[in-house]
């Protein structure tokens, strides 16, 4: 049976599963960097070689979800879903498992195969599923869950992993498990229109959704040239331990708040508005907070604390509006590959982040610069965003074939 758009609605109860596998997703890409130590001692090797394992994950990821996306994208939505779990948690079983570092990396691998696939189907599958009025907050809802386990999850599986690194990995195969199941019962079936592997990589070939691709990847640039040392940046002046480890809880909170505010806002105001309004913000914020870090005693934490945390609030707000904004590009039989070179853009932005930001501290820049320096990509970003929103502020979503459903469509088992 298929529903339109206005009986589809905006069901919060079947996206809540999605959400619990974006949370497995979240600690899972988080947790093991600071673990390493622990993890280079049980497998016999360095810490660069431990460091590996979360290299080779983000790699893998951003180089295998375009080329899934692609290539999965006449399959039916749901059990892709469900096979892209089952890779990703299968994978990270093999870590927790794994005696050697030859199999711990083959693991990583297999875990990021499955995960970056999984990434890029759930957002095409919001996407498709919910009608236009609410795909902001559905999406927001989704991704949440991998907010939130950066707020929340990331901190307790450091905790527990203390004991044991490899803890923190059954607590994703345990949560992975569960989404699993409840995908299998409460999310619905989704076909669309089967599409010639031309027609799914027709993106590619489109400079205006290359263009707006450098919009997420500077934001994310900036966001980890400064992120990536913010412990060198924030400690002389709020204290190690654990009014550090308060601040990175604090960011992740208010990451999450921003996402779910960003969704309603992106609903209401349209994906191009709000992309702008955040590029603009963050980029004030840090003019604002390097000069602010100038200021002494109290006054210069205050500063630098209310830097971090309203970048928190609006890079957290970006992703919905990044994904709506390309979702409204291309039809949603080709979405899953356009979410998928988002998330490549993401991670090849915070990449170059944070090599960025280590090459001006090896160059003689003090980590209070990097706030100068990551305004600078913030500058170039908000050019470019402010020339394809001019260009391309509402681009009409053309069918790639004809009798493509219309949008929010599904098929019920």
């Amino acid at each position: 049976m298929r529903t339109n758009d206005v009986d589809a609605g905006f069901r919060p109860g079947a996206l809540i599963w999605l959400a619990v596998a974006t949370f497995s997703m979240g600690i899972d890409g988080y947790v093991l960097a600071g673990l390493l130590p622990q993890i280079a001692t049980d497998l016999r090797v360095d810490a660069a070689a431990a460091g590996q394992l979360m290299s080779v994950f983000a790699v893998t990821g951003a180089v295998a979800g375009p080329l899934l996306g692609a290539l999965t994208g006449r399959w039916e939505r749901k059990s892709t879903i469900v096979l892209s779990l089952g890779v990703f948690v299968l994978g990270n079983l093999l870590v927790a498992l794994a005696p050697t570092y030859f199999w711990a990396m083959t693991g990583r691998v297999i875990s990021a195969v499955g995960g970056a696939l999984l990434n890029a189907v759930i957002g095409s599958y919001v996407i498709a599923r919910t009608p236009e009025q609410y795909r902001g907050r559905a999406l927001a809802l989704v991704m949440g869950g991998f907010l939130f386990a950066t707020a929340l999850g990331v901190p307790v599986g450091l905790v527990i992993g203390q004991a044991d690194w490899r803890i923190p990995l059954y607590l994703v195969v345990g949560v992975g498990a569960a989404a699993l199941v409840g995908i299998l019962f409460k999310v619905p079936r989704l076909h669309l229109p089967p599409l010639s592997l031309r027609q799914a990589l027709s993106p590619l070939t489109q400079p205006a959704i290359l263009s707006v691709l450098l919009v997420p990847m500077g934001l994310m640039c900036a966001s980890y040239l400064c992120f990536t040392y913010a412990t060198l940046i924030l400690e002389p002046r709020i204290g190690v331990g654990y009014p550090m480890i308060g601040a990175l809880f604090g960011y992740g909170i208010v990451s999450l708040v921003g996402n779910f505010v960003s969704g309603r806002v992106t609903d209401r105001r349209g994906p191009v508005t709000v992309l702008t309004v955040i590029v603009a913000t963050v980029l004030t914020a840090a003019v604002l907070g390097w000069a602010g870090l100038m200021l002494p005693g109290i006054a210069g934490a205050v500063a630098g604390m209310a830097w971090f945390l309203v970048s928190a609030f609006f890079n957290g707000g970006s992703g919905v509006a990044a994904q709506t904004r390309l979702a409204m590009m291309v039809a949603p039989a080709v979405a899953a590959l356009v979410l998928a070179l988002n998330n490549s853009a993401m991670m090849l932005g915070s990449g170059l982040g944070s090599a960025l930001g280590g090459l001006a501290l090896a160059m003689g820049a003090v980590p209070d610069q990097l706030l100068l320096v990551s305004g600078v990509v913030l500058a170039v970003t908000l050019v470019v965003q402010l020339a394809t929103a001019a260009v391309h502020r509402r681009t009409p979503r053309a069918p790639v074939e004809a009798g493509e459903p219309p949008l929010g469509a599904v098929e019920r088992v």
